[in-house]
């Protein structure tokens, strides 16, 4: 079977990635479905696509080493294959569908995740359609739901207009401070709709009482992210 048909029947629990192994692993998927001709990939190529400012959150700067390092962690959970050609170059190629046991939607969906992190559904749609046909947002959600069965995809706010969804590879760590991030976005931005009427009102200690304990709960939160943050970088 070819790569765009390839899918597997059986159960696959989701091995968390470095962000390395994740960018490059989300490049591979992403070129071999949108240029095709320049499929399977140098490690040169695959630098060149980890390091691209569009269509990347965040903006990385990987080296030959790090693509390699990243290369042989995923050559061995058997993610990707390097190709011996006729050119002294070696190039590689995904394993995605078998890997993750997902069908050409639902590996243009974990594509995007993987290369620019948790998105909303019309943001995959409008993303994704690049690498896959999805007509409209209903078979976003369908994607998303087969995934969410298989482990690989994880809701990040309550269900509704605007719910982000993140892939679930994350290492621990990884997967806290994101988690701890996302809490803290949705916290500042339900606020917001009752901050203004807080403003317009006279300060009566009622008022100041709730501003004190959102600015309170901020900085709990910075705290947590800013302690994440720093095991990260150790």
């Amino acid at each position: 079977m070819t790569d765009a048909e390839s899918t597997s029947d059986s159960p696959n629990r989701p091995t968390p990635l470095g962000r390395n192994e994740r960018r490059v692993l989300g490049v591979l998927v992403e070129k071999a479905k949108t240029t095709p001709d320049n499929y399977p990939m140098s490690i040169a190529a695959i630098v060149a696509g980890a390091n691209q400012k569009s269509n990347r959150s965040p903006v990385m700067q990987l080296d030959e080493d790090d693509v390699e390092m990243a290369l042989d962690t995923l050559k061995a959970l058997g993610a990707a294959r390097e190709i011996q050609g006729t050119s002294r170059v070696s190039k590689f190629r995904h394993v995605a569908y078998e890997w993750l046991g997902v069908d050409a939607g639902g590996v243009a969906i974990m594509t995007e995740l993987l290369l620019r992190g948790p998105q909303t559904l019309g943001e995959l749609r409008t993303r994704a359609s690049r690498m896959h046909e999805l007509p409209d947002l209903d078979a976003v959600a369908t994607i998303i739901a087969t995934l969410e069965e298989k482990g690989l995809v994880q809701a990040m706010t309550p269900a509704g207009r605007g719910q982000t969804f993140a892939h679930a590879l994350y290492p621990p760590d990884e997967q806290r401070y994101l988690a701890a991030k996302v809490d803290k976005m949705e916290f500042a931005n339900a606020d917001d709709a009752g901050l203004e009427k807080v403003m317009i009102s006279a300060k009566s200690p009622v008022h100041e009482s709730r501003l004190a304990a959102v600015e309170a709960r901020l900085e709990e939160l910075q705290a947590r992210l800013d302690e994440l943050e720093s095991r990260l970088e150790t």
